[in-house]
Parts: structure tokens; sequence; C-alpha cells
């Protein structure tokens, strides 16, 4: 089977570590300036996935006086029908790696990132070798603003699948944008290609790693 697998007040954060606010923030302005950054392909998502970002810059949308540095809104009725049946089927079925992972699919969908990764944390201790969930429970870190956690995931990861392509390119985003760590951004997306020679969003790759290279040689 394939699985694709807040508090507003502003506090002081470890070096390193982004808030939730800041990740939003993050994804929403890196999305409109139409670069597959701050948002990341489901582990087991096709490639296809990455030509979904727009390709140029566009207009930022009114977004109703929020503005960008509001959390995305939660749906209580999502939770309510895809959730919940989920929860009371788990009652008698402690154990069932799938169902864990897919009541922490649907908290994930829903946002709710840190009751997808309570879940994906339970489906993977049943199953560890899944590499498509936990690149997801990763990617659900990072979202939440934990880099270093998305990392170490990642990494772990990589130690069952290699040459795993939405691994890799999360990880080389995670890098640059949450340990502003352009080398091993470069390293670990030059990985990407090389163990993945069809790989198909090959150019959007490229696209990111001559980026990084001119802001690496402009110092910034």
């Amino acid at each position: 089977m394939s699985h694709h697998s807040r508090h507003e007040r502003v506090e002081e954060v470890p070096a390193g570590y982004w808030s939730s606010k800041q990740a939003y923030v993050l994804a929403v302005i890196t999305l409109l300036l139409g670069v597959a950054v701050g948002y990341l392909v489901r582990g087991s998502a096709t490639t296809a996935t990455l030509s979904q970002t727009p390709s140029a810059p566009f207009t930022v949308p009114n977004f109703g006086g929020a503005g960008i540095s509001e959390q995305p809104p939660r749906s209580s009725e999502f939770a309510a029908r895809t959730v919940e049946p989920l929860l009371q089927q788990l009652e008698t079925r402690p154990d069932d790696a799938d169902l864990l992972i897919n009541i922490a699919n649907s908290y994930y969908d829903g946002k709710d990132y840190a009751k997808a990764i309570e879940y994906y944390q339970k489906g993977l201790k049943i199953r560890p070798e899944e590499v498509n969930v936990r690149t997801d429970m990763a990617t659900a870190m990072w979202y939440s603003g934990d880099a270093d956690g998305a990392i170490k995931q990642y990494e772990q990861s990589l130690k069952f699948q290699p040459t795993h392509a939405q691994t890799l390119f999360n990880m080389g985003i995670v890098k640059w944008q949450g340990k502003k760590d352009g080398k091993g951004a470069i390293q670990v997306w030059e990985r990407l290609l090389a163990s993945n020679p069809s790989y198909p969003d090959r150019p959007k790759v490229q696209q990111l790693l001559d980026q990084v290279k001119r802001e690496i040689g402009s110092g910034s």
C-alpha cells in the first residue's frame, strides 16, 4: 500500500528554529516568488507536484486583511469528516499501521501538523522502513518550524532508501531555507540528480542549484 503517506504571541526561538508563523510566511512568500521552496513534495507524491508551482512571479493576492502572517484556517468540518471516524476505528485496532498513517495524513491535509507528527511517529514505530511516511513526517516538522527535526528524519529516510527523490529534494530545501546552508543544499540536490538520472523535474532542481550557487557567489 502506498502512503503519501497556535499561539500568536511572538516568542524568542533558538537559532535555526522557525516558528510556525515564520514557516508559513516563508511558504507564502516563496510560492509567490515562483520558486518551489517552502512548499515541499509529499513522500509518495509524483514529481509532477513540483510543476504545480508557478514558474513566474505574480501579483500578491488580497488575503482579506489577515495578511500573510496569519495561519491558514483549519476546517473543523474537515476534521470531523475524515479524522473522527478513523480515530473510532483505532479504538479496536491500535496497532494498525495503515490506520495510524491514514490518520496522520488526514491531520496533515488539515494542516494540523502537530497531530500529524504524533500519528506518523506511532505508525513508524510499527513500520520504521516506510520512507514515504517518514518523509511526510519530516515535512510536517518543517512546516511546524522544526528544521533540525526535519533534517534528522530525512537523513533517517535516506538510510533506508539513499536515492529517494522526494526526500532529497525536500532536504535540500530545508538545508537552504531553514539552516541557511547553501553548500549543504547544493550537495543534496546534486546527489538527487546523480542518483535519479530520469528525474522528471531536473530543470526545476537545476534552477534551484543555479540560484543557490549565485547566492553563495555573491556572498548573500
